[in-house]
């Protein structure tokens, strides 16, 4: 079912990119749910799978149907593009409970039986209530599933951030969303959607779109966000495929004798800009012994950096691409 975003000429000047861990704690409590999601986190099944069974998520996955509406106030458009959890969900607790009301009557009414179940009825019936409810219970999945992580997960989805761009700036925003996903296209300035989860028109109205990148909705491209909120796009963030690798999955052993081991593992890591915290959460090793390799390598040219954010990225030159991927 298509999913229509229609643009303005102002909307084409307020389009962002952001990121938000908000939106990414709710996608893991999807995943959980919807098995032909787990194939590039099934290291992080296993890690989360006994703190997973301690969260009671059904009031979420309720109001999580497969096709259809799901609720908006749970996962506004994010603040900022460095938005922190903390600022997200007490946007989450701060909505009107009328408003929360109907966008659960919208989910539930997507879901067969939903209205009428315990937990639906419940939920409208006190949606002051449900809505301390359900940021209580994202705050739990956050801390489980998401915050232990936070650091490579957010890496990640800052380098996806940088390298569209880059992307943006060298060939413009038609061809941008053609390149994030072939479920985007473009017809005029009406931007359709397919394989969503519900059939629906949103005129843009001059607010623009938020571009948001996610290692948890693959392989779906989700539009979202009803008005009042500025619409939204997420799509699957690039690089999930080595997201939980280790680095010695990943290390040529002759680039490791070259090189050395460890310094070899920071280049091998690098298959999308990352900054020194990150790759040092990754790999295990104190951010000062990471960040001397970092050095070492940009000074060999293997490496160029680049600052975004608060942090600096590093990646890969084309000679440091070619000795990553030797055999």
């Amino acid at each position: 079912m298509p999913f229509q975003l229609h643009f303005g000429e102002s909307d084409l000047l307020r389009c962002r990119f952001a990121l938000s861990p908000l939106f990414e704690t709710q996608e893991a409590v999807r995943t959980l749910s919807r098995p032909y999601r787990h194939g590039y986190h099934l290291p992080w099944l296993r890690r989360i799978r006994e703190a997973a069974v301690t969260l009671d998520l059904e009031p979420l996955w309720l109001l999580m149907p497969d096709s259809g509406h799901n609720p908006d106030f749970i996962c506004p458009p994010p603040i900022g593009p460095l938005a922190t959890f903390e600022e997200e969900i007490a946007a989450v607790r701060a909505v009107d409970p009328e408003v929360a009301r109907a966008d659960m009557a919208l989910a539930l009414g997507d879901r067969p039986g939903g209205p009428e179940s315990t937990t639906g009825r419940r939920l409208l019936a006190d949606p002051a209530r449900a809505v301390h409810e359900l940021a209580d219970l994202l705050e739990r999945a956050w801390q489980t599933l998401i915050e232990p992580y936070w650091t490579r997960l957010r890496a990640l989805l800052e380098a996806d951030i940088a390298y569209h761009s880059r992307r943006l700036a060298d060939s413009g925003l038609e061809q941008l969303l053609g390149e994030i996903s072939p479920r985007l296209s473009w017809n005029g300035s009406t931007l359709t959607v397919t394989g969503t989860r519900g059939d629906h028109q949103r005129v843009l109205g001059g607010q623009g779109l938020v571009l948001m990148p996610s290692v948890f909705v693959w392989p779906e491209v989700v539009g979202g966000h009803e008005e009042p909120w500025q619409a939204g796009l997420i799509y699957p963030a690039r690089g999930i495929g080595g997201l939980w690798s280790g680095s010695g999955d990943r290390t040529p052993g002759t680039l490791a004798r070259l090189l050395g081991r460890v310094r070899a593992d920071v280049l091998c890591a690098l298959d999308e800009p990352a900054g020194t915290s990150a790759l040092a959460h990754r790999l295990g090793l104190a951010p000062s012994s990471v960040s001397a390799h970092l050095s070492v390598l940009r000074g060999a040219g293997l490496l160029v950096s680049r600052r975004y954010g608060h942090q600096v990225l590093y990646e890969r030159t084309p000679l440091g691409i070619a000795l990553a991927a030797s055999d």
